[in-house]
């Protein structure tokens, strides 16, 4: 039997559904992870490697939607939650069974430990909804990785939901021009920050290069 809280949850996650909201009201990647404690890994630190939160908010223009009835002025928004596989299941079902209904087109799964089976399940649950798994650890590589033929969920490799939140704003920028524009601009970004180094390293020489990278 649900909590209290977690049975609030799943009711706001129905409600919602039958809400019919306006696609440009709605948040259009969800992202979910097993505990809290992958946060740092989900989102980005301070001190680490950034995540998807700064992928989305830093680098394409997203927001992050807290508030189902006063969304963001921008257009492209995404959703955080913690969603246990095997602490709260019926979480886990009720977010991947009311997500197409809410207006999510993308999920954002990520799980920690040997049995990281949040993207999984969510797969299953939410198909034929896309859903993107982040290992938060190396050894939830394999756990994340292993759906059987017929049952499909792409992957990033271990830690790196930054990848993941630009697969997911790649998917979206099928049916939007203005997000690919910004998927393009900050490739070309990548690309200037290569050449600038590249011509630093060349003109100054290895020792005077390395000596300012100090």
């Amino acid at each position: 039997m649900p909590s209290a809280s977690v049975q609030s949850l799943i009711d706001q996650f129905h409600e919602e559904a039958d809400r019919d909201r306006p696609a440009a009201e709605t948040p259009d990647v969800g992202v979910i992870m097993g505990s809290d404690s992958d946060l740092d890994v989900m989102a980005g630190s301070e001190s680490g490697r950034p995540g998807a939160h700064d992928a989305f908010t830093e680098h394409l223009g997203f927001a992050e939607q807290t508030d189902y009835d006063d969304p963001p002025a921008e257009r492209f928004t995404f959703e955080t939650f913690v969603v246990s596989a095997h602490r709260t299941p019926e979480l886990m079902y009720a977010y991947g069974e009311t997500a197409e209904a809410r207006g999510v087109e993308v999920i954002i799964a990520g799980a920690g430990g040997k049995s990281a089976d949040l993207p999984n399940m969510t797969a299953s649950i939410a198909y034929p909804l896309p859903v993107i798994g982040v290992p938060v650890q190396e050894k939830s590589v394999d756990s994340v990785i292993g759906m059987p033929q017929g049952a499909p969920i792409t992957a990033v490799d271990a830690g790196k939901s930054f990848n993941a939140a630009l697969s997911a704003a790649q998917i979206l920028a099928r049916d939007h021009g203005e997000l690919r524009q910004r998927l393009v601009a900050y490739h070309e970004n990548l690309q200037t920050d290569v050449g600038d180094v590249s011509r630093r390293l060349h003109e100054s020489g290895t020792p005077d290069f390395r000596t300012g990278r100090e």
